[in-house]
């Protein structure tokens, strides 16, 4: 299933939904045919960053089959209170050579989400990019005319945006033709951006005397702070926290080793025997600072389904 935010002009009060609701978690607020209670259920709905199921083959498309996929689709509601029906253009996304794109093939081809670079564009004409690779190595047998959704990030905003395949070369090596992008679908991220993650990390706790290192599991993540699953008590509020855990940066492993504060001790339990932990980061060294935003921006563009 591929997602698009809802159009702030598309959740009418009191009219049946043509599609059914989701949150980019993928689970359902709205079934089809729903309505909208009213103004602050609808404005609730558009600030929490409803979607849609992006279709191909939407009734009453009056311009079928004459463009690229989804040119049709109404435009997405940006977060910020300044672009309340504004789209997203291809300039936007400042898009340069060799920049990383994920495309998300057909899904009879594959349901994995691969990574391409951007070889050029000429404005209004074609996209060109890398074909894709499997995890074998084998190229992906792409077709003409078949169609692609492409995901990229820039800035505080992740797009995607669909394309049809207008030519599969070969020589003088493998690069794809895809159709320009005329509808752009956006989503503005908030100023720190969260992923989810499962990472093992070691952590002391500063405040006792014990030397002894836990475990825990880092399920989320942002440039300021994360969450922590442990299965025994890692500390009260306040509490001062060492943390040392890895990460991978394009199958590079980098070692990190934090301060942190527990802000938080969430009561309700991830699952059971656990206890979830909100950390809030400090005195970050510019170098680690540079591998967690590189570690979730990596995230974003490659599995943004993993975005909080």
């Amino acid at each position: 299933m591929s997602l698009i935010l809802v159009n702030s002009h598309e959740l009418v009060v009191g009219k049946p939904l043509p599609w059914a609701l989701y949150d980019s978690m993928h689970n359902l607020l709205l079934a089809q045919g729903d309505m909208v209670r009213d103004e602050d259920h609808r404005k609730s709905l558009l600030a929490g960053g409803a979607c849609h199921e992006l279709s191909w083959e939407g009734s009453g498309d009056k311009n079928k089959g004459d463009g690229p996929a989804g040119e049709n689709t109404p435009a997405p509601e940006p977060a910020e209170a300044n672009k309340d029906d504004a789209g997203f253009t291809f300039d936007d996304m400042k898009l340069r050579v060799e920049d990383r794109l994920q495309l998300e093939p057909p899904p009879q081809l594959s349901k994995e989400r691969l990574v391409v670079k951007v070889i050029g564009f000429m404005r209004g004409l074609s996209l060109l990019v890398t074909t894709p690779l499997m995890a074998n190595g084998q190229r992906l047998q792409l077709l003409e005319n078949e169609q692609v959704i492409m995901r990229s990030f820039s800035g505080k905003n992740a797009f995607a945006f669909a394309c049809n395949i207008v030519k599969v070369n070969k020589i003088p090596f493998d690069y794809l033709h895809l159709s320009f992008p005329d509808n752009i679908q956006g989503l503005a991220i908030r100023k720190t951006a969260r992923v989810k993650t499962r990472i093992i990390a070691a952590v002391q706790n500063n405040e006792s005397d014990a030397t002894e290192q836990m475990s825990a599991i880092i399920s989320d993540i942002s440039a300021t702070g994360l969450s922590l699953d442990a299965k025994k008590p890692l500390g009260k509020k306040g509490d001062a926290l060492n943390l040392a855990f890895r990460v991978q940066l394009h199958n590079i492993e980098a070692f990190l080793s934090l301060k942190g504060v527990i802000r938080a001790v969430i009561n309700d339990e991830p699952s059971p025997g656990h206890v979830r932990y909100g950390i809030e980061l400090q005195s970050l060294q510019p170098n680690d600072s540079v591998i967690l935003q590189s570690m979730i921006y990596q995230q974003m563009i490659e599995n943004p389904q993993k975005l909080v």
